[in-house]
């Protein structure tokens, strides 16, 4: 989910390459349908579907997961890469800009996800890779819902996590810093910017690992430890 651009575009690209049959799930058709497109044509056979779908329309996940199943023979591996992070002021006070982070990077998730986890704990194996942030890791003052969004995301991850474990299934959360994508394009104050293949790279290796938690580079690991030591009475202090 989210194939149309960005980390999900490149994991698509790369999962391909490595010979597997993927499902792009966005809801720009003809930017899905260029991905698809290149994607078969570099491999000279269908290795990719599109399927045009916007994730806030939470009612059509379930028979979608269904359909992509029947049509790749199967899901190993689901990666919600889907993200909405509309440009804040920080004065602003927008509740429809709100409403969309949340439906997408996190109710979104939840109806794609949902299915998917109780098929796959069902049958006894796969991989859920979720993509947060390290903006989920403590409220930051430029996008307050933005953090709210992806916290919950990262709590979703976790619970989903404890409950299918046991069953056989692997559920693993991807916390990039900052990675050269459409969304923090000209973005101010930005630093140890990736490209979204290198993000792409290291996000498979993780899940390959199948890994509880990875920062995306690991460096951000660190600075999020201490970020989120720091007291409230100071981190409100910061600015950001």
């Amino acid at each position: 989910m989210g194939a149309s651009s960005g980390i999900g575009e490149a994991l698509a690209r790369r999962l391909a390459a490595d010979g597997a049959r993927v499902a792009l799930v966005a809801r720009r058709e003809d930017e899905l349908r260029r991905i698809m497109d290149e994607i078969n044509d570099a491999a000279g056979e269908e290795r990719a579907i599109a399927v045009a779908h916007d994730v806030r329309a939470a009612d059509e996940a379930p028979d979608l997961v269904q359909e992509i199943a029947r049509r790749l023979g199967g899901l190993d591996l689901v990666i919600y890469a889907a993200g909405a992070m509309p440009a804040v002021a920080v004065d602003e006070y927008d509740t429809a800009k709100d409403r969309e982070m949340i439906e997408v990077n996190l109710i979104g998730a939840v109806s794609w996800l949902n299915p998917v986890a109780e098929r796959m704990a069902r049958l006894g194996r796969g991989t859920i890779v979720g993509i947060g942030s390290v903006a989920g890791d403590r409220g930051r003052a430029p996008n307050p819902v933005y953090c709210t969004s992806k916290a919950g995301f990262h709590a979703y991850l976790e619970a989903l996590r404890n409950r299918v474990a046991k069953l056989g299934v692997k559920v693993v959360t991807i916390k990039p810093g900052f990675v050269d994508t459409a969304m923090t394009r000209g973005k101010e104050g930005l630093f140890w910017v990736i490209s979204a293949d290198r993000a792409a790279e290291i996000i498979l290796k993780k899940a390959r690992r199948g890994v509880v938690t990875a920062y995306v580079p690991a460096r951000w690991r660190m600075v999020m430890t201490i970020v989120r030591s720091i007291p409230s009475f100071i981190f409100s202090k910061l600015g950001f």
